[in-house]
């Protein structure tokens, strides 16, 4: 029994978590949570400002402002912004630390700058795995609200038709969509064709065609006024109808796409989603796979950051932190600058989306290791 407790106790992480460790951990969530709800309300005031005379116009309920837009727009962009507020919190708490020669004390005591890291490097941990959740399977959910709040009352207007659809639904099956209609989830001038072995071996039109979106299952489809020819050698069958159910393997978000669609997916819908369009042959999955790469690599700033601002404000200096401060708030700035320029080419320019979406991390990781260099041990 004393045996397993022995074994226990050595595998429970805590036993790993000094007094010291936890008055740091504290410090840092608690400047982090401080700094986000200053910048956070500070940003709500300006977008109250900018965006009233567009609500009143509009007749918006303060109901849906308050729970639809703002509820969503907070964690949207605290989580958008985490990195520059996690380094906001380490400059100020550490240099707050070194100017009160607490650091000093520790690295008195034989603490060394890397033991000095390890509740910095937890935090960050802790900040990392939440904003990955919220960012992956919780902000998605609260975008699609947002988005439908601001096409109602703020005039922008999201994508509702689309016109000369074509895309594989199925290996050597080719949909085309003339004119679709997402509203009301229709399609005129729809044809289908089937190919085997680079022959049309049936072809289908149908005035119109209608997502069911009331049915148990996905993919169910109403043609109206329907055609369907299959080709046997020489012999040709047609077959017509005013209305019949069929099943093909697409959905009204396959046909329509708006701005920023891809930051409504969860990150199990983004990867389904690119899967499909890359078996179907689609070239429109750049920005999807940025966004599901980026959730990914933004969650690695937090330690890239942390490092680099604890680097620079651990060492008491005269006369303030001010010259220190600008050096990180730049660094900082810069990154998520970069991060927006790589996102952008990407798109626009060919480059490999993951590559893109890494670029900051491990130019700024290069930074990091300068900067823990250089650090007072």
């Amino acid at each position: 029994m004393s045996a397993t407790a022995a074994v226990l106790g050595k595998a429970n992480p805590l036993r790993y978590i000094k007094k010291i460790d936890g008055y740091i951990i504290k410090k840092f969530i608690g400047t982090y949570i401080y700094s986000i709800a200053l910048i956070i309300s500070i940003s709500i005031v300006f977008d109250i400002n900018e965006n009233l005379a567009k609500f009143s116009t509009n007749n918006a309920p303060l109901r849906a402002i308050v729970f639809d837009y703002y509820a969503n727009f907070v964690p949207y962009f605290a989580n958008l912004f985490s990195p520059l507020f996690v380094f906001i919190a380490v400059i100020f708490f550490t240099s707050k630390l070194a100017g009160n020669s607490e650091i000093i004390a520790m690295m008195a005591c034989g603490m060394s700058f890397k033991r000095l890291l390890r509740p910095y490097m937890i935090s960050a941990a802790l900040i990392s795995v939440l904003n990955f959740y919220l960012g992956s399977y919780v902000i998605p959910k609260g975008t699609v609200i947002r988005h439908n709040f601001e096409s109602l009352y703020k005039n922008n207007k999201k994508n509702t038709s689309a016109s000369n659809v074509q895309l594989q639904v199925a290996p050597g099956v080719i949909a085309y969509i003339a004119q679709y209609d997402n509203i009301h989830k229709t399609g005129y001038g729809f044809s289908l064709d089937k190919f085997e072995n680079k022959k049309l071996v049936s072809h289908m039109t149908a005035n119109i065609i209608q997502y069911d979106t009331i049915s148990d299952s996905r993919y169910h489809w109403k043609a109206i006024n329907y055609k369907i020819r299959t080709l046997k050698g020489m012999r040709e069958h047609i077959k017509t109808g005013m209305e019949t159910d069929t099943t093909i393997m697409m959905e009204p978000m396959d046909l329509v796409f708006s701005k920023g669609q891809q930051e409504t997916f969860t990150s199990p819908e983004l990867k389904r989603y690119i899967s499909k369009q890359k078996n179907r042959g689609s070239s429109n999955v750049v920005q999807y796979e940025v966004e599901y790469h980026k959730r990914i690599a933004t969650c690695f700033a937090s330690f890239i950051l942390t490092i680099i601002g604890a680097s620079l404000s651990a060492r008491k200096r005269k006369g303030g932190m001010g010259l220190y401060l600008g050096i990180g708030l730049a660094l900082s700035f810069s990154y998520i600058l970069l991060q927006t320029i790589s996102s952008t080419f990407a798109i626009n320019a060919n480059t490999p989306p993951m590559l893109a979406a890494w670029i900051p991390n491990l130019l700024y990781f290069i930074i990091a290791y300068f900067c823990y260099k250089k650090a007072p041990n």
